[in-house]
C-alpha cells in the first residue's frame, strides 16, 4: 500500500509528497504507458524517454507526448491534469525491428496541429525524422552507419533553427546535421577545424553539401548527454570520462570544465538564466557548477545510486526584491535578459513573466531561489533548492531564505577560489577568463580558425565501453550497482571517515544504504550483457588508470574535496517507482516522471488537480501502476 512520509517499508511507493508550496499528488488516471498497461520487462532495453511539444491547438488540447518503450514508440495527445489519459487511441505507434529507439526531440518552431517534426535516435546509430501526425517518415540519417556505428545517446534540434540538429553517440562524437542534406554513399572525410584539450572539431570535406556538417570529438568514452544554454550560445557536455565540458557553440571554444567526484557524468541541465549548470552521474551526487566562475559551488547527496536525470523547475525558481549584491552588478537590462532566457518550453512562459515583472520594479533582486530536481536508478525523486546563502556566502543570510538544508563546509575553498563574480556574458572573452580559472584551458589550437559566421548556432542517456571507475557502463554492458558502490566507497574513505561529526546526517544515510545494498543490486541492475573475461581484465587496468586520474584532479577547482564545498540535503527524497527512473520534466501545472517499466506518471502541482480530482479513485487504478 502506498503512503506519504517515512513509512515502515523501504520499498513503499509514495503517491504524494509535500514541499513549502503544498502537496504534489500522483494522478493515476493521467498515467501513460503501452495500451495493455502491463509492466515492461526492461532487461536489456534502452531507457524510457519522454518528449513534449505544444502544437497550439485551439481546442485547448495542444500538448503532445512521445515516449519509447523497448522497440516501440508512442505518440499521444497529452491531457495532463485536465483529463484522464486514453491509451486506446494513440495518434501514432511504431514498432522497430533490429534496433530500438533511444532518444527523441520535437522541433517547437515547426510544430502545428497538422504536422510536427520529430527526431528519433536509435541503438544502431541511425537517426530518423518522422511526422507522427501525418504518419510519415521523411528521412533516415546515417542509414548505412557510415558516419557512426555506435548508439545514439542524445539528439536535439539546434535552438532557433528549423533544419539543424545535433546528435551525440556512445563513441564520444557529436555530429551536426542539416535536414536538407543527404549523408552520401561513402564514409565522410574530415578536415580539422579546431582542436583543444581533449576535444576536436572537424568539418566534412565534400564538393557538394552533405551530412554531417561538423564532427565534434569530446573527451574519452561515451558522450552521455548534452544541453544547450537557454540562449542557445553555449553547449554543456556530460561524458563518461567524468568531465563536464562547456563550449561556446558557434566558435567551438572551450569555456570551462568540471570533473565528477567519481565515475562518469550521465546527465546535465542549465538554470533558466544560464548562470548555473547541474550535473549528475555515477558518484550518486548532483553537482552545481557556476558558469560565471567556472567552479563547483555545491554538491547534493540524497541518491543511493546513479543519478540519471537532472532538471530545473522554471516555475518554482523565484527572485525576491531588495538591494543588489555585488554578484549582480550590471544594468537592469542585463539581468532582465538573463532571468528572461527562453526556457525551451512554452509552458514555462508564465514563470518567466513572473520573474520579469519582479525584476522591472525599482528595487533589484537580492534573494534568488533555484529549484531543481533529480531522479536516479535508486527509484527516488529528489527536489533541491539552491539559495542565496550558497550563491553569495559572504552576504548576511536573507530573512526570506527557503528551507533548504545545507551542511556547510568548514575548510577553505580549493586552490584560491573566490566568490566574486561578474555579470554573465555570452562572449569568448568570458570563456577565456573561465578557462584560466578552471586551469584546463584548451591548447593553442583554440586561437585558430573559428566557425563561419553564417553557420547558425546550434538536450537522453548513458553508455561507454570503459567507465572511469572500472565498473561496467550504465547502458549496455553491466550493472549499475558495482559502479555505485565503488563511488560510495571513495566518498566514505575520503569524506565521511574524516567528517562524521560534521556530516552526521550523511553518515546515517549511508548506513541505511549499506543495509539495503543487496536489495539495491537485485532490483536496480541494468541487466545488460555481461562482459567477457578479457573485458574484465581491461576494466581492471582502466580502474587503476582512473584512480590515478582521480588523484590528479581531487582537491583542485576541477574537483574540490567534499569538505571544500557546501553539501546540500534534498527538500524531498521519495521512492516513487519499482524500477529505475529515467525521466523528470517540469511543466507549468505538473511534473512528469517515467520509469523503466514503461509508465509515464503525472504529478499535479499544489492546487492544480483540475478535473481529475473527482475522478482519481484509487479503486479504479489499473494494474501495474506505481500506486
Amino acid at each position: 500500500m502506498a503512503a506519504e512520509g517515512g513509512g515502515k517499508e523501504m520499498n513503499e511507493i509514495k503517491t504524494q509528497f509535500t514541499t513549502r508550496e503544498g502537496v504534489y499528488k500522483l494522478l493515476t488516471h493521467s498515467e501513460y504507458s503501452r495500451p495493455n498497461r502491463v509492466p515492461f520487462n526492461s532487461q536489456g532495453s534502452n531507457p524510457v524517454k519522454v518528449s513534449f511539444v505544444n502544437v497550439n491547438d485551439q481546442s485547448g488540447n495542444g500538448d503532445r507526448i512521445c515516449f519509447n518503450v523497448g522497440r516501440e514508440l508512442y505518440f499521444y495527445i497529452y491531457k495532463g491534469v485536465r483529463k484522464a489519459a486514453d491509451l486506446s487511441k494513440p495518434i501514432d505507434k511504431r514498432i522497430y525491428k533490429g534496433t530500438q529507439p533511444t532518444c527523441h526531440d520535437f522541433n517547437p518552431l515547426t510544430a502545428t496541429a497538422e504536422s510536427v517534426s520529430l527526431l528519433v535516435g536509435f541503438s544502431a546509430g541511425q537517426v530518423q525524422l518522422i511526422d507522427p501526425i501525418k504518419k510519415e517518415t521523411s528521412k533516415l540519417f546515417n542509414e548505412e552507419r557510415l558516419i557512426d556505428k555506435s548508439r545514439v545517446t542524445c539528439v536535439r534540434w539546434v535552438p532557433g533553427s528549423e533544419s539543424l540538429f545535433l546528435v551525440a553517440h556512445s563513441s564520444g562524437s557529436m555530429y551536426l546535421y542539416n535536414v536538407e542534406n543527404t549523408c552520401g554513399t561513402t564514409a565522410p572525410h574530415y578536415q580539422l577545424l579546431k582542436q583543444g584539450e581533449n576535444y576536436a572539431v572537424h568539418t566534412c570535406k565534400s564538393k557538394s553539401a552533405r551530412n554531417p556538417l561538423l564532427r565534434w570529438t569530446v573527451g574519452e568514452g561515451a558522450l552521455n548527454e548534452f544541453a544547450f544554454s537557454p540562449d542557445g550560445k553555449f553547449l554543456a557536455c556530460a561524458s563518461q570520462d567524468g568531465f563536464l565540458r562547456v563550449f561556446g557553440f558557434d566558435a567551438a571554444e572551450l569555456h570551462g570544465t568540471m570533473k565528477s567526484y567519481f565515475g562518469g557524468l550521465l546527465c546535465v541541465c542549465w538554470s533558466p538564466d544560464g548562470r548555473y549548470i547541474v550535473a549528475g552521474g555515477e558518484d550518486d551526487l548532483v553537482t552545481v557548477w557556476s558558469f560565471l566562475d567556472c567552479r563547483v559551488i555545491a554538491r547534493g547527496h540524497g541518491h543511493k545510486s546513479w543519478v540519471s536525470v537532472v532538471a530545473f523547475d522554471h516555475c518554482t525558481t523565484s527572485v525576491e526584491d531588495g538591494d543588489l549584491p555585488a554578484e549582480f552588478s550590471g544594468s537592469d537590462e542585463d539581468f532582465h535578459e538573463q532571468i528572461h532566457f527562453a526556457a525551451g518550453r512554452e509552458r514555462a512562459n508564465s514563470s518567466h513573466s513572473r520573474l520579469s515583472k519582479r525584476n522591472s520594479t525599482d528595487t533589484r533582486p537580492v534573494s534568488v531561489t533555484y529549484r531543481f530536481g533529480s531522479v536516479g536508478q535508486d527509484t527516488q525523486l529528489c527536489l533541491w533548492d539552491l539559495t542565496e546563502d550558497i550563491l553569495f556566502p559572504h552576504l548576511p543570510l536573507s530573512r526570506t531564505r527557503t528551507h533548504t538544508n545545507v551542511m556547510s563546509a568548514t575548510s577553505p575553498t580549493a586552490t584560491g577560489q573566490t566568490t566574486t563574480t561578474v555579470p554573465i556574458t555570452a562572449t569568448n572573452s568570458s570563456g577565456n577568463n573561465c578557462k584560466d580559472n578552471a586551469s584546463n584551458s584548451s591548447s593553442s589550437g583554440n586561437q585558430a580558425n573559428s566557425l563561419p559566421g553564417t553557420l547558425p548556432r546550434s538536450n537522453s542517456l548513458p553508455h561507454s565501453s570503459n567507465p572511469a571507475g572500472g565498473s561496467t557502463p550504465n547502458s549496455h554492458t553491466g550493472s549499475n550497482s558495482s559502479g555505485s558502490t565503488k563511488g560510495n566507497s571513495i566518498i566514505d574513505s575520503t569524506f565521511i571517515a574524516t567528517s562524521v561529526s560534521k556530516f552526521a546526517t550523511l553518515s546515517l544515510h549511508d548506513s541505511r544504504k549499506d543495509r539495503h545494498e543487496k536489495d539495491h543490486k537485485r532490483n536496480h541492475s541494468m541487466g545488460h550483457i555481461s562482459s567477457k573475461s578479457s573485458d574484465k581484465l581491461n576494466q581492471l587496468s582502466s580502474s587503476r588508470t582512473a584512480k590515478a586520474e582521480v588523484a590528479k584532479t581531487l582537491g583542485t577547482t576541477l574537483c574540490p574535496r567534499m569538505e571544500e564545498v557546501p553539501l546540500l540535503e534534498p527538500l524531498v527524497c521519495k521512492k516513487i517507482a519499482h524500477e529505475r527512473l529515467t525521466v523528470l520534466i517540469f511543466l507549468e501545472d505538473c511534473l512528469v516522471t517515467a520509469c523503466q517499466e514503461g509508465f509515464v506518471c503525472t504529478w499535479a502541482r499544489p492546487g492544480k488537480m483540475g478535473l481529475l480530482s473527482s475522478q482519481n479513485n484509487p479503486a479504479n487504478s489499473p494494474s501495474g501502476t506505481v500506486v
